[in-house]
């Protein structure tokens, strides 16, 4: 109660226009995330409709059947595009056909290295049996003593494996505030603690520089 009537009294004591000010930037703390994150989806639903539209007869537009435009349409297009494509690809010929076309980009001296590393990447992220981006853990990084945040993006394998002594794992330890650059570590596993915290809050704690904290339960 004391603790009302304090505050109560602080505020009373705040000169008028520094109160708007407060109110002010309390209005952006609230619009802003959701205007942006609005603005964002419909920057890349707006994106991909160009896009799609381009690829299909102008006498085909749905805007020649009803007279207004559906936004996301073309997203729609483009996922029964990918769907006919994965359920040929599944097939027999289809993969006869996926086959062929692999061994001629391994053929291409340059496109061989690009295709097979933007190949590898699309695996690691979309492939569900994998364990690519989806644990948190602390490190001893960039010295004994200082701790960063990083990402399990699998198990080493191959020479890096084969040169060391013990099991160790990849780890990327992005940066802040842009998680997409960092550096690739090959750690021991017995060097890292695992954190309880899900991939996209320790992002959040990243972008954020710490602001962002996820809630953590000390358990008993």
């Amino acid at each position: 109660m004391n603790k009302k009537i304090d505050s109560a009294a602080k505020d009373e004591k705040i000169p008028f226009y520094l109160k708007i000010w407060k109110y002010f930037l309390s209005g952006i703390l609230v619009t802003a995330p959701i205007a942006l994150t609005l603005y964002i989806a419909w920057a890349v639903i707006t994106a991909i409709d160009d896009k799609v539209k381009n690829l299909i007869p102008a006498k085909y537009y749905l805007e020649k059947i009803i007279p207004f435009e559906i936004p996301g349409f073309g997203i729609v297009i483009a996922f029964l595009i990918f769907t006919l494509i994965g359920t040929f690809a599944a097939g027999f010929m289809g993969r006869l056909v996926v086959k062929f076309g692999e061994k001629l980009m391994e053929r291409m001296p340059l496109i061989r290295g690009l295709h097979s590393t933007v190949k590898q990447i699309f695996q690691a992220v979309f492939e569900r049996d994998k364990n690519s981006f989806r644990e948190v853990v602390l490190l001893e990084y960039p010295r004994k003593g200082i701790w960063s945040l990083g990402f399990v993006t699998g198990v080493t394998k191959g020479h890096v494996q084969k040169e060391t002594k013990e099991e160790v794992l990849n780890i990327f330890v992005p940066t802040t505030p842009n998680p997409t650059s960092g550096f690739l570590l090959f750690v021991p596993r017995s060097d890292i603690k695992t954190m309880d915290m899900s991939v996209e809050e320790g992002i959040k704690m990243v972008v954020s520089a710490g602001i962002i904290t996820p809630k953590f339960e000390r358990k008993k």
